[in-house]
């Protein structure tokens, strides 16, 4: 990745007033970031992490297309059976005024179902999704390095990072601002904390054993503990409903 560049902002809009492109390693506002990438519509992913523009390079099948779909796939699962929690591919997270990540994936509870984020006028998440979920190639990716931090400053609660060429699955918790391993239980099988009936497999997934991993998944979704949180899910929106009536 080429060194960072830093940008007079007000004196670059370019050849005839035109919106300069962005370019990796640009240094730039949360303002400025955002007025560029409108400015390119055919440009499909770029980040703005600690105030530097990162735009990834194009995405390889094996070590990160198909990965990424196959978390997708997990996370969409777990929503259609948990009312008042949706997930998200590749959105813009609005998470401070330095940092506009596109995570891979994403979990949050609705804001009217208790959930922290909120979805603003124009349609960004503003605020840490209580999951994100991030493809990276290995561990010196920047996923689990600027972005981490980014993220774990801000107060997501769970991190999730597959690592592809490590075969590794990295699972966060962020105990009193620090990301700390979420530990398997005795059979292998990660548990979401914040997520009740999360459960992943993390041997069955880098193998591409994936009716293992449904299998696991749908034994968290039968779970007492999963039922539970459905029904505090629901006692929650009731409560927004009663108190905006």
């Amino acid at each position: 990745m080429a060194a960072p560049t830093q940008h007079a902002e007000s004196t670059r809009d370019g050849i005839n007033g035109r919106i300069p492109p962005l370019e990796n390693g640009d240094r730039l506002t949360r303002a400025e970031f955002e007025r560029r990438y409108d400015a390119m519509p055919g440009l499909k992913k770029a980040e703005l992490i600690e105030g530097e523009v990162f735009m990834p390079s194009p995405v390889r099948f094996e070590r990160h297309s198909h990965p990424h779909n196959q978390l997708g796939t997990w996370l969409g699962i777990y929503e259609i059976d948990t009312p008042g929690v949706e997930a998200g591919d590749n959105g813009t997270v609005r998470l401070d005024m330095d940092n506009e990540p596109q995570p891979d994936g994403l979990l949050i509870i609705r804001p009217d179902h208790g959930g922290v984020v909120r979805i603003s006028d124009d349609d960004y998440i503003e605020g840490a999704p209580e999951l994100v979920v991030e493809v990276a190639s290995s561990s010196v990716s920047y996923d689990l390095g600027r972005k981490l931090n980014a993220y774990r400053r801000n107060g997501v609660r769970e991190y999730l990072v597959w690592r592809v060429r490590d075969r590794q699955v990295d699972w966060l918790v962020n105990r009193d601002g620090q990301f700390v391993p979420l530990a398997p239980a005795a059979d292998g099988v990660l548990r979401s904390v914040v997520f009740p009936g999360l459960w992943l497999d993390p041997s069955a997934l880098v193998q591409g054993d994936k009716r293992a991993v449904k299998a696991v998944l749908e034994q968290g979704l039968n779970s007492p503990e999963h039922a539970e949180f459905v029904a505090r899910l629901e006692r929650k929106r009731d409560g927004v409903a009663n108190e905006t009536s």
